[in-house]
């Protein structure tokens, strides 16, 4: 069967986690890029469909087709390593310390945000042709995402900015739960239907996700957007980015590492109470019968 067991996934999660803290600068970089490009390239393909269709749920149905294959091509994304790195950590494999992790995270930061921005700038010079019109109908759209998720909270004031967390955890609740899908199947169709579930409700759902950020703010600046880039640092992707860390480590990493890996003692059974046979000796004074043929 294709089918891996909790324990076992679970382990895997971590030797992840260790070799990413272990990668060196180069390919944790190029392989931080490609994943930031790819999904935001699936951004920009969900956002063109509500766009031409007007159906939203089209669009959430068909994004994860990015995030399916960045994973299945070994690329990481920051909000996974949030939650396998730590994982390593706490595990107490030799070499990784806070400081690993500190780099692992800072890296894949770097790298998310280096590819997502470039899509970002290669959709605006598409949507306007160059530079040289106005935003069509999808670039308008770009635009829109970037007001009113980013002044849109800013409006509310503190309930907008625990909305805007709690959207981050929520998020990568579902995102975290999409990367460990992936260990759950020796199969790739496996692999590809288990990722695919909780990448689809994210997207749907509008929860904040940090590296589709980096696509969507970026473009809706460059595309003449009325916010500003402190409004998309401190009223999106500050907090998001925070949300996130704390949604992944907190309902997949840990949960599933401290019930999967260092479980707790068991419960000792009950140890059911026999009565002793006594075996029955024959009297003293009793005699075999014989028996006459």
């Amino acid at each position: 069967m294709s089918y891996i067991e909790p324990a076992d996934f679970v382990g895997k999660m971590v030797d992840a986690g260790e070799a990413k803290a272990f990668m060196s600068t180069r390919d944790t970089v190029i392989r931080a890029y490609m994943a930031g490009a790819i999904l935001a390239l699936a951004a920009a393909f969900a956002v063109t469909i509500t766009v031409q269709t007007g159906e939203a749920l089209l669009g959430a149905v068909l994004f994860p087709v990015g995030f399916c294959m960045l994973y299945l091509l070994g690329f990481d994304l920051l909000t996974g390593v949030f939650t396998l790195v730590p994982l390593a950590w706490l595990d107490r494999r030799p070499g990784v310390t806070w400081r690993a992790l500190l780099r692992n995270w800072g890296l894949v930061f770097a790298g998310n945000f280096l590819g997502a921005f470039t899509v970002a700038v290669m959709m605006a010079i598409i949507v306007t042709m160059g530079f040289s019109m106005d935003p069509n109908e999808v670039g308008q759209k770009l635009g829109e995402i970037g007001v009113s998720r980013t002044v849109g909270y800013a409006d509310h004031g503190a309930a907008g900015m625990l909305t805007l967390f709690v959207r981050g955890v929520l998020c990568n609740w579902m995102v975290s739960t999409g990367v460990v899908a992936a260990m759950m199947s020796t199969s790739v169709s496996g692999k590809v239907i288990a990722m695919w579930m909780p990448i689809m409700l994210f997207f749907y759902m509008g929860f904040e996700h940090s590296i589709v950020n980096m696509f969507l703010f970026p473009s809706g600046l460059l595309l003449g957007g009325d916010f500003s880039i402190g409004d998309y640092l401190i009223w999106n992707e500050i907090p998001t980015v925070i949300g996130n860390l704390i949604g992944g480590l907190t309902f997949v990493g840990l949960t599933l590492y401290a019930t999967h890996a260092r479980t707790a003692t068991p419960r000792p059974r009950p140890v059911a109470e026999t009565p002793e046979l006594e075996a029955s000796e024959p009297a003293a004074d009793s005699e075999p019968v014989a028996t006459r043929a």
